[in-house]
């Protein structure tokens, strides 16, 4: 068996017949008996077996010495047992034939070299029977609608969550029990729950594969804290954006503290985390950065069902205040949603009932809101039925909770809301909690805060996108051996990338002064002149670049400068050469990358180029390979784009070669992954349209150079 195998063993795990508890108390306090009391409670229908070698019953079921024993083979085995004993359990297990087994006991990988050790088998044996585990070292899974409890979690003690279309995975079982908590405190439908651990056999990505083919499960909240097998996840996104359940991201672990020092500018810029990102673009999941918008979105889209907001966002903001209306519009703008000016024929609308009210957008409704609550209807249902934006906001700072003013405005609200089954009614309102649920009841969204309220808004935004968008077809590119010596210097980097496509200018590699006096007669005019050494990656850094050089006295001269400025700065180093060029000017400097991701593989990136790439940081990344149509948008994100665009009178950029040149190293890049590490193009020039671009220096990294570089 191998980790393609089939998905059926998370059935188990989710749907269990039977269940059986190894390492079973009769103290519900404890860990091992925490399941069965909670198995009991919540009125689990299938079987539950207490396995304890020690005792005869346990919290009122009959005990058993081993999973031998047991009368029949149970679907699910929860192992609270630690260590060697565990794997033994597993052992046993797999000979029986179990479905699914969730390994809750702690003491693996996670404490270091001897739980490393002490894990292996476990992934072997899921490998070798086909077995599905979860864990170890995790918090399980819960089933709502049918109580299938696989956790000890203090979640669920109390009372279960409402059953509804909410999953959830999530590889930290405390951030995933609080989403959970989170979700029933919301009032929220949940169908699963799955806490990972630390994955010997079954992944997050797992769980969101199986979660896209449940038909219980309509929105999947993921929480990450690493990706063991990037094949395994943008399966499982793809399998969910098939079946047209959003994915909703928290990737926890953001920081670069840890990494490598790159060997170039792009694997310097190209974090981990923004691959995530990149992965997510393509893939089509929708990344929120807490804990509570995760909970808050999710929540969200299970509200709106079948209404949109629409990929490109607009709101029309309704308050009884002008202050809240400013404050709504100014996080409007800071989370990329328009808020247009409203038709004359709705303001007219408007003014008709409300002569005093602001009726632009945002619509101040003044006191009267509240002093003719009944005119609440009036003013949604006019920016409801406004053509200039796609969703209405409206701020509940306290109406709702006083009864007079709740009937009539829920009374309202429903009228508008089933006047309008396909357009977004969102609202600003921080309770009561019993009002928040009336309000989603009739599938108006609610969000806590104003700020949370955009964001939200932002976030439903990108997952209409993903909804309309059709999934990028990657291109199957072959693999094939580098050029052998293209990584040596400047100049072999780019007669290789040359040959894929990429616009570089024709040179001359010179020895000696007087081939430089001679490379300067035949191509004439001012020159640049860089040092060539397969030792010395960012040439100026020693003073390995020599400007506007003019004449043969002037390139020998040069030459001489060059090679004195290696022997000073960097005496050890081997020098080919000097590579000589024409001086070229006009256009925007850009930088081209590639980096490879251990996770993902090659990775893409443009952005603002020159000597101040690592300065302003404005860069965009995207899976390798892009298709045009990617590697346009990649541009288009930069904040520098406007240079591109004809800013301030300049020429509009010849997009179609700067495009093709991405699309071209993108191919470049996977093609020659099993050698290739790294790739710099800085700069590469782009002139005006029509008139191409020019790449001016080049560098390729191979992974043998990085691995000496690790060693050394």
């Amino acid at each position: 068996m191998n980790k393609a195998r089939s998905l059926t063993g998370l059935s188990a795990v989710f749907e269990p017949r039977s269940i059986a508890v190894v390492g079973a108390s009769s103290d519900p306090q404890k860990t091992g008996g925490r399941p069965i009391h909670m198995l009991l409670k919540h009125g689990y229908k299938g079987g539950i077996l207490p396995v304890n070698p020690k005792v005869d019953e346990v919290q009122g079921l009959k005990a058993y010495a081993d999973l031998g024993a047991l009368p029949q083979v149970p679907d699910l085995v929860l192992i609270l047992v630690p260590g060697a004993a565990a794997v033994a359990v597993l052992e046993n297990a797999a000979k029986l034939g179990v479905g699914a087994a969730i390994v809750l006991s702690a003491g693996f990988a996670e404490n270091g070299p001897d739980g490393e050790a002490l894990q292996a088998p476990i992934t072997a044996l899921a490998d070798a029977s086909g077995m599905r585990i979860v864990g170890p070292n995790c918090l399980g899974s819960v089933s709502v609608a049918n109580c299938a409890i696989g956790t000890f979690s203090i979640a669920l003690e109390k009372e279960m969550p409402r059953a509804g279309g909410i999953s959830i995975a999530s590889q930290s079982g405390n951030v995933g029990s609080v989403t959970l908590a989170g979700l029933r405190r919301e009032g929220a439908g949940i169908a699963r729950f799955i806490a990972t651990g630390n994955e010997a056999d079954i992944q997050a990505a797992d769980a969101v594969e199986w979660m896209a083919q449940d038909d219980a499960t309509r929105v999947i909240l993921l929480v990450l804290e690493t990706c063991r097998d990037g094949a395994r996840l943008t399966r499982a996104l793809t399998k969910a954006r098939e079946a047209g359940k959003p994915v909703v991201v928290m990737k926890i672990g953001t920081s670069e503290a840890g990494q490598k020092a790159a060997l170039s500018h792009t694997g310097g810029l190209a974090g981990s985390d923004r691959v995530f990102d990149a992965v997510f673009d393509r893939y089509g999941a929708v990344r929120v950065q807490s804990l509570e918008e995760l909970v808050e979105v999710g929540v969200a889209l299970e509200t709106m069902g079948t209404r949109r907001i629409g990929a490109d966002p607009s709101a029309a903001m309704v308050a009884a205040s002008g202050g809240f209306g400013v404050m709504m519009a100014d996080s409007a703008a800071a989370n990329g949603i328009a808020v247009n000016p409203l038709t004359e024929a709705t303001q007219a609308r408007i003014k008709e009932r409300l002569p005093l009210a602001s009726a632009v957008n945002p619509i101040d409704a003044t006191a009267q809101m509240s002093a003719n609550p009944d005119i609440l209807e009036h003013l949604v249902d006019a920016a409801l039925s406004d053509p200039e934006n796609s969703t209405v906001c409206l701020m509940l700072a306290m109406g709702m909770g006083l009864p007079r003013l709740r009937s009539v405005y829920t009374e309202a609200l429903k009228k508008v809301s089933a006047a309008h089954p396909d357009k977004a009614l969102v609202a600003t309102i921080g309770g009561p909690q019993d009002a928040i649920a009336e309000l989603r009841a009739l599938g108006i969204v609610c969000f806590s805060t104003i700020d949370a309220t955009m964001r939200g808004i932002a976030a439903l935004a990108q997952a209409d996108a993903l909804r309309d968008t059709k999934m990028v077809a990657v291109e199957d590119v072959s693999p094939a051996p580098l050029m052998a010596g293209a990584e040596r210097n400047e100049a072999t980097a780019k007669a290789a990338l040359r040959a894929a496509g990429l616009p570089f200018a024709e040179d001359a590699v010179v020895t000696t002064g007087e081939e430089a006096a001679q490379a300067a007669a035949r191509i004439g005019g001012k020159l640049a002149m860089k040092i060539l050494s397969p030792d010395i990656l960012h040439k100026s850094d020693i003073g390995g670049v020599e400007l506007n050089i003019s004449g043969e006295a002037g390139a020998k001269a040069a030459f001489k400068r060059l090679v004195i400025s290696v022997e000073l700065f960097k005496p050890e180093a081997r020098i080919d050469g000097v590579i000589m060029a024409p001086m070229t000017s006009g256009g925007t400097e850009l930088i081209l990358g590639t980096t490879q991701d251990p996770t993902f593989g090659p990775v893409i990136m443009v952005g603002l180029g020159g000597v101040f790439t690592e300065v302003f940081e404005d860069t965009a990344l995207a899976l390798a390979p892009v298709t045009a149509d990617e590697a346009e948008r990649m541009v288009r994100s930069l904040r520098a784009f406007a240079l591109l665009d004809g800013a301030r009178g300049r020429p509009k950029a010849d997009l179609a070669t700067l495009t093709q040149a991405i699309v071209d190293l993108s191919r470049f890049a996977v093609t020659h992954a099993a050698d290739v590490a790294e790739i710099d193009i800085n700069p590469i020039l782009v002139r005006g349209e029509g008139n191409g671009a020019v790449a001016l220096d080049a560098l390729i990294v191979t992974k043998e150079t990085n691995a000496v570089e690790a060693a050394e």
